[in-house]
């Protein structure tokens, strides 16, 4: 038979596919990867949330675009909506009642849309500090940190344009107060105004703008920077916590097809009903009772949405002070914010790169930290969380007054002076906690778990029976690693000659001893010390890795990489 007559008996299905396959090699590149595997712990489902809720976003806004008229042009409202019958406001305010009040579906479009953005903001900021806590970001993942840091930032922005379009009398009032921030800044303020706005605020060119930016740029820039993050993520493979048999190369988990593949799809769609769910009881943003923009009025309760509460809480705890002179006013009460607030973003971005100059660290990490073993670094997040609530509070200050009856000064004053005590008892709190897991941890490798069961030894003392642990559990327990803190070398060479120490050197150790020096860890209990518990595969795995570090590392290695005895 030859091979016309056989693809012809296979049908016109199959011989299209021998055709593109001819081409395209789909094949072989689909049976290569389709079998990756992948962990399936619950922390993993972080990422997939952010995913589904940006094509959630994406979905839903297409079809607002339908109907949006983003035009500045002054209309009488004469629909749906009676209250507002009669009132003169934008087109982009009047095509947003439209939506809410007259096109089928349209409120609960607008209510998914706007609840998946919020979801998604939160879903990234959880997921980047899951890749935090337990060192994710660490080599090769660098790169991936970075995109999804961007995404995060531009998230954030284009959430701010968001509900910046519908033009209503909240959003008009939190543009108002972006066009005094950026106003603010010396020298390019005036000019970042005319290309946010086109002009001067009220204008013409607002909306419009903000739509092209919202709906075309940012949107665009996000697909190729999570196109290119999940690139890395495959290329790279996931990352895993410690297990027997788990190593930096052999990954445990599901593959990716049939089984990754089945249950992405079906969480895919229970994340799509439960923002579809929350967007059908629980109103968010409701224009209508705002009404349209005007410059002489003011909403009540006018607040951001929460990802940009730090900003908010910023600026209302900073004194308003004003340096003059040479014929110009720099505002503080404004500057110092504006400058911290990006100053602490890319501190974010940098971290991963901070800590590999620490530990001058250049091997592939794919096993994750537990983390009350970098004591440190948890404590460094968790500083920093417990001061982005604190900023948040402080940009609701005047609801908390109105709601609990307090002083807005009193307010203000406190969370002043949170603002430098907080992050510092959070941090110290964290650190020892972190600490003393790591003893119960090292106390469970030597002597076991507790049982409960109290016997009497023949002299008449009563002593608890520990039992061993599992070998599965001694290797969670004793698979990280330790560094050890960088040390300067001596002052004086041999030949009696004072070496000369750079700065960086000495930031360097300085930090490093922070990071990893005897106040910042608990030295680890091996499976040899384990009173005999320690046999069996795990203490033969943890032996094997003693043995091979230093050869593996060869002549890149430093007293940063080697673990404590």
């Amino acid at each position: 038979m030859s091979q016309q007559e056989a693809q012809q008996e296979e049908g016109p299905a199959v011989a299209a596919a021998d055709w593109v396959d001819g081409r395209l090699g789909l094949y072989a590149m689909a049976k290569a990867n389709l079998r990756k595997l992948f962990p399936d712990h619950w922390s993993f489902m972080l990422g997939e949330i952010c995913l589904y809720s940006f094509i959630i976003i994406i979905l839903t806004g297409i079809y607002l675009t339908l109907f949006f008229q983003p035009s500045m042009g002054e209309v009488v409202y004469h629909g749906s909506y009676t209250p507002l019958d009669g009132i003169r406001m934008s087109e982009a305010y009047k095509s947003t009642l439209d939506i809410s009040f007259d096109v089928r579906g349209g409120l609960l479009i607008r209510q998914i849309h706007h609840w998946a953005a919020i979801v998604f903001v939160a879903g990234m900021t959880v997921h980047m500090m899951r890749v935090f806590f337990t060192g994710a970001f660490r080599k090769p993942r660098e790169i991936n940190w970075l995109f999804g840091f961007t995404l995060l930032v531009l998230g954030l922005f284009d959430g701010l344009l968001g509900y910046s379009l519908p033009d209503d009398l909240l959003s008009g009032t939190g543009i108002r107060f972006v066009e005094g921030a950026v106003l603010a800044t010396p020298i390019v303020g005036t000019y970042i105004a005319m290309f946010l706005f086109g002009g001067q605020f009220p204008g013409n060119d607002i909306i419009p703008r903000f739509f092209t930016i919202h709906v075309l740029l940012i949107p665009g820039v996000m697909v190729a920077l999570l196109t290119a993050h999940l690139i890395l993520v495959f290329y790279h493979k996931h990352t895993q916590f410690a297990g027997p048999g788990r190593t930096e190369k052999n990954v445990i988990g599901a593959p990716l097809f049939p089984v990754y593949v089945a249950k992405a799809g079906g969480f895919f769609f229970l994340v799509f009903g439960v923002i579809s769910v929350v967007a059908a009881v629980a109103t968010v943003n409701p224009i209508w009772a705002y009404g349209p923009y005007r410059p002489d009025q003011v909403s009540t309760d006018a607040q951001p949405d929460w990802y940009l509460g730090m900003a908010e809480g910023l600026i209302r705890i900073m004194p308003g002070w004003e340096i003059r002179g040479w014929g110009h006013t720099l505002e503080m009460g404004i500057l110092v914010p504006l400058t911290l607030f990006p100053l602490v973003l890319v501190a974010i971005a940098v971290y991963p790169f901070l800590e590999s100059w620490i530990t001058r660290d250049r091997r592939e990490h794919h096993i994750l930290d537990r983390p009350r073993n970098a004591p440190v670094r948890t404590a460094v997040g968790v500083a920093w969380i417990a001061e982005y609530l604190l900023l948040l509070a402080a940009g609701g200050n005047d609801l908390f007054a109105l709601r609990f009856g307090i002083s807005v000064n009193a307010i203000t004053w406190a969370c002043r002076i949170g603002f430098f005590v907080v992050p510092v008892a959070a941090f110290t709190v964290t650190k020892r906690w972190c600490l003393g897991l790591q003893r119960i941890d090292r106390e469970k490798v030597l002597h076991g778990r507790e049982t409960g069961t109290i016997k009497r030894l023949p002299h008449g003392e009563f002593v608890e029976v520990h039992e061993p642990l599992p070998a599965e559990r001694l290797h969670v327990l004793t698979a990280h690693e330790q560094y050890r803190p960088v040390e300067l070398p001596p002052a004086v060479d041999p030949n009696g000659v004072r070496r000369k120490v750079h700065a960086a050197e000495r930031l360097r150790a300085l930090l490093s001893r922070g990071w990893y020096g005897e106040a910042a860890q608990i030295p680890k209990a091996t499976p040899q010390e384990a009173n005999g518990h320690g046999t069996g595969e795990a203490a033969q795995q943890h032996e094997a890795v003693q043995q091979q570090a230093p050869a593996a590392l060869g002549e890149q290695a430093s007293p940063a990489h080697r673990v404590l005895p």
